[in-house]
């Protein structure tokens, strides 16, 4: 494994450095881009579609995508470096991520000459804003069990059912959708993947607004919802392959996420904030605690990197993903609870006060936390694929 980037790579990095210190507007920027990933209202959206715009107009968007197909054709280093340097600038996650991360590269990997014409270009302007259509409310860790049906009716389907847990549908111009085909076949086959604009009669969109207050999730309704056979994506009754695809992005993006500047805030805090008449940092017990918490995150860096070195050396995928999707959630919890701890009353406080200026930060991390050990995959998926599949354990 090699830490030094090479000169191409470092130009690279110096380039983007630059080109955000120059670019991004600073009214854009969040404390914690991860807790409005998707924009709080139809304005901030907008204005973050603008920016995608900007950014794609200069050659940033789709970086390892192939310039056949309108991204940089860069290679998996530059990826980390884009990742590393737009998180540094604490700029906004893209209204396009989805499409960007998740359905665009399995358009790339599944899709029709002409489907990747009609959405590729699209995805990466932000013309199109995608979500995922895969949960169901009995058929969420268990997503073989989906009960959305999609009947044959000759050049098209007829979709009804439901999603539920669809992040961004009120603001999405199409969702990537998975349905059963045909529903005699096992689980894990009769399943199709569809993709379908939101615009279409028989969908509707209800928000499901999170504790925090934040309207993030949705429930997706179908029906008699009209979907053309061209918009199939992949062979027919292969969906569950399909979503594979996607789900292996979804899983690497979920671990992906590095909570070092989180640690160092409240390292920060913790020199500041009173604990029984005396800075919480003079307490061993919270010195103890951060200090675990930057030893995990730093086991967490060398984890993920060793699944880059994978990647690199073109080797088939390994545990990584499920380790850094089960360790990068859990530790986003026991982060939450050293903030509650540290915080005390200050934590439940979502307004900025002069000893925590970013208590909305704090707010929302003890709130919303535990959300993340269930999207992706839950914890306990996590847990039977590593039992299961890596350590050959039997089958509970």
């Amino acid at each position: 494994m090699d830490f030094e980037y090479s000169p191409v790579q470092h130009a690279f990095y110096r380039e983007f450095r630059d080109w955000l210190t120059a670019n991004l507007p600073a009214d854009l920027c969040l404390d914690d881009p991860a807790d409005d990933r998707v924009a709080s209202d139809r304005e901030t959206f907008e204005r973050r579609r603008a920016w995608q715009k900007t950014m794609h107009a200069a050659g940033w968007v789709g970086i390892t995508w192939p310039k056949e197909y309108g991204g940089r054709g860069a290679g998996l280093i530059e990826r980390v470096i884009w990742e590393e340097e737009y998180a540094a600038a604490r700029a906004p996650v893209l209204p396009g991520s989805m499409g960007l991360n998740l359905v665009g590269p399995t358009i790339i990997h599944w899709g029709t000459d002409e489907q990747k014409r009609r959405h590729l270009p699209a995805i990466l302007n932000a013309d199109e804003v995608w979500c995922q259509g895969f949960s169901e409310p009995n058929a969420g860790s268990d997503l073989a069990s989906l009960r959305t049906r999609a009947v044959d009716q000759g050049d098209h389907y007829v979709v009804n059912g439901q999603k539920v847990w669809t992040s961004g549908a009120h603001f999405a111009h199409w969702i990537i959708l998975l349905a059963r085909t045909n529903p005699d076949a096992p689980r894990h086959q009769g399943i199709s993947c569809l993709l379908v604009p939101m615009t279409t009669p028989g969908i509707a969109v209800r928000p499901l607004v999170l504790m925090t207050g934040h309207h993030h999730f949705n429930e997706v309704f179908f029906t008699d919802v009209v979907v053309p056979k061209t918009n199939l994506l992949g062979p027919v009754n292969q969906g569950w392959r399909v979503a594979t695809t996607t789900l292996m992005y979804e899983r690497h993006a979920a671990g992906g996420r590095s909570h070092t500047a989180q640690i160092a805030r409240l390292m920060a805090l913790a020199r500041r904030v009173p604990v029984d008449g005396r800075p919480a940092w003079e307490h061993p017990w919270a010195r103890q605690r951060l200090v675990q918490l930057a030893i995990d995150c730093e086991a967490l860096k060398y984890t993920r990197l060793r699944s880059l070195t994978r990647q690199l050396r073109g080797e088939p995928p390994g545990p990584e993903g499920s380790i850094l999707k089960l360790t990068g959630s859990e530790l986003g919890v026991r982060i939450a609870d050293v903030a509650g701890e540290l915080l005390g009353m200050h934590v439940l406080v979502n307004q900025p006060s002069d000893v925590v200026p970013d208590a909305p930060r704090w707010f929302n991390r003890v709130l919303a936390a535990r959300q993340y050990t269930i999207s992706a995959g839950t914890s306990e998926i996590q847990r039977n694929i590593i039992g299961e599949r890596v350590l050959g354990l039997p089958k509970g």
